[in-house]
């Protein structure tokens, strides 16, 4: 049994990693920016708790004491190009202060590369109006991969695509960039949280399909 910390705690990626992590056995802190608005969160083993993933500074202080992090927070409200580094650099400098060890960020299918060095945003025929937020996932990436810190990281992602249905179909499979693959949120929240209970992988990017 572990303390975990899910940033994000209000999207279907967040949900799910919750309920997983609380079906488990696991102590949850579910963070998200107006607890007022998730009412459903709470429960037995679930705290729920107002942060901004951009602050490293409460980052530290919610996450003193937790074992490990899921990361699957977004804030439409700001540039994707400004969000995405600065929550991956208040992460970093967080979780360390707070002494948490393990972090899970969940990421984008499009910076998995299909070619040593190349990305799949970077494939012919990929969808232009979506390179830019796909370079604001790459840029939260680099600031992982870059970093010093001793904080076990892994980026997880759908291969391809979520399925966007709430039932899980009861696995997942590890593999590089698919476009036509998909996966469930609640699947992707198994593989997340196996990471944290058996880690497999780490300093890298994954995707999952669905089994």
């Amino acid at each position: 049994m572990s303390r975990i910390i899910v940033f994000g705690a209000g999207g279907r990626t967040g949900r799910a990693a919750v309920e997983e992590a609380a079906r488990r056995g696991h102590h949850v802190t579910a963070v998200v920016r107006n607890p007022d608005r998730y009412p459903e969160l709470g429960g037995e083993r679930v705290r729920v708790a107002a942060g901004d993933v951009t602050d490293a500074e409460r980052i530290a202080r919610l996450a003193a004491g937790h074992e490990a992090a899921i990361a699957a927070a977004y804030d439409a409200g700001v540039r994707p190009e400004a969000f995405f580094a600065a929550a991956a650099h208040a992460l970093v400098g967080g979780l360390e202060r707070a002494g948490v060890g393990r972090l899970i960020a969940v990421g984008l299918a499009a910076t998995l590369e299909i070619a040593p060095g190349t990305p799949l945003m970077d494939a012919p025929g990929f969808p232009p109006e979506f390179r830019a937020f796909s370079r604001a996932h790459a840029a939260g990436a680099a600031v992982l991969r870059t970093s010093t810190t001793a904080l076990d990281w892994l980026i997880v992602s759908p291969a391809g695509d979520f399925e966007h249905t709430t039932a899980a179909r009861g696995g997942y499979t590890v593999r590089g960039a698919d476009p036509a693959g998909r996966v469930t949120h609640a699947d992707l929240a198994l593989a997340l949280l196996d990471e944290i209970d058996e880690p497999v992988h780490h300093q890298v990017h994954v995707g999952v399909v669905g089994a």
